[in-house]
């Protein structure tokens, strides 16, 4: 453990900082589980709510520097290819 004063706090900082950034990624797993679930259901209208949703929280969640900007990036893309496969009619 840190004996510092300044290392003290600096440990009590993260503490803090890691319980609300966990709270943050639980909020972008929970998001996403929606839109899978709404995809999977073939509920397409509650799909695109969802999937807009969760756009949102994880912009939110890398505009606050949570998880990386192309973190972020990367798991819109992949529900918006999962949303547009879930449109085109299979046949």
């Amino acid at each position: 453990m840190a004996n510092h004063k300044s290392a003290l706090k600096r440990a009590k900082q993260n503490e803090v900082k890691r319980i609300r950034n966990k709270s943050y990624k639980t909020k972008v797993k929970k998001a996403v589980k929606e839109v899978r679930t709404a995809m999977a259901d073939n509920s397409s209208d509650q799909a695109n709510k969802s999937f807009a949703k969760a756009v949102s929280v994880i912009q939110k969640t890398a505009s606050k520097g949570v998880i990386h900007r192309n973190q972020a990036s990367r798991k819109i893309s992949r529900l918006a290819q999962k949303m547009n496969q879930l449109a085109v009619p299979q046949g």
